[in-house]
């Protein structure tokens, strides 16, 4: 099952170098495949109930998951992501 991403989160995608951009967008299909289970640097966000984020070296990637689905809300660099 592949995640859900929006026109704005694919251009973000193309702005992460090519390496890291697949090694994010592998970890959110494994997180689509089984989302009930604990994953590795996936961490809820405080303050937003049912939002979680991934980590890829300086790179992270914000979802949320509904119905059973990862929904992509942003991803982006580390300094900027949160903002």
């Amino acid at each position: 099952m592949e995640p859900d991403l929006p026109l704005v989160v694919r251009k973000q995608l193309e702005a992460v170098p090519r390496a890291d951009a697949a090694r994010l967008l592998n970890r959110l299909v494994a997180i689509a495949a089984k989302p009930a289970e604990q994953h590795p640097n996936v961490v809820a966000l405080v303050g937003q109930p049912g939002t979680f984020r991934v980590r890829q070296g300086d790179w992270r990637a914000v979802f949320s998951i509904a119905d059973g689905k990862v929904v992509v809300i942003a991803i982006g660099h580390r300094r900027e992501i949160y903002r």
